[in-house]
């Protein structure tokens, strides 16, 4: 312990954050955008074709086997909904792109950046991935000529 410690600022511990709750207002803003646009609803209401499926899309997000730590939905590789619903989940997020941007153009970005953030730790994933796997070939290489070398000896 140095004289310094005292005036530098301590580490925090890494907070966990839940993420539900952003999620589960920024797909009720992309719904509405969507449903307003699509099916000429007005003010806070939704159709009861999207009123459904938004119930559906919470409801999933309640069970997320990711818990607080869940992925942004579009990024998981866990398809909590049935195909016919995740394709139009899918619709309806991708579709509503710009309009989050006019009319939410914060909630959007931070978005944004989430999804971009969990591409970036899936490529480190691979990354890391590849670096065992080469390395692990390197140590069979050597162990192979290692062992012929030996044989030779022999």
């Amino acid at each position: 312990m140095s004289i310094f410690d005292r005036f530098l600022p301590k580490k925090k511990p890494l907070e966990i954050k839940n993420n539900i709750p952003k999620e589960k207002e920024t797909m009720k803003k992309a719904f509405g955008i969507y449903c307003h646009k699509n099916h000429g609803t007005k003010d806070d209401k939704l159709c009861p074709k999207c009123t459904a499926l938004l119930a559906t899309v919470m409801t999933k997000m309640n069970r997320c086997p990711y818990g607080i730590t869940k992925p942004i939905c579009d990024r998981c590789e866990i398809q909590c909904f049935g195909e016919k619903q995740t394709k139009e989940f899918m619709k309806i997020m991708s579709s509503t792109g710009t309009g989050m941007f006019f009319r939410h153009p914060i909630m959007a970005i931070k978005h944004k950046m989430a999804s971009m953030s969990v591409d970036y730790s899936k490529h480190e994933m691979e990354k890391k991935q590849q670096e065992k796997a080469k390395h692990k070939e390197k140590l069979a290489k050597e162990k192979a000529k290692a062992k012929e070398a030996s044989e030779k000896k022999k």
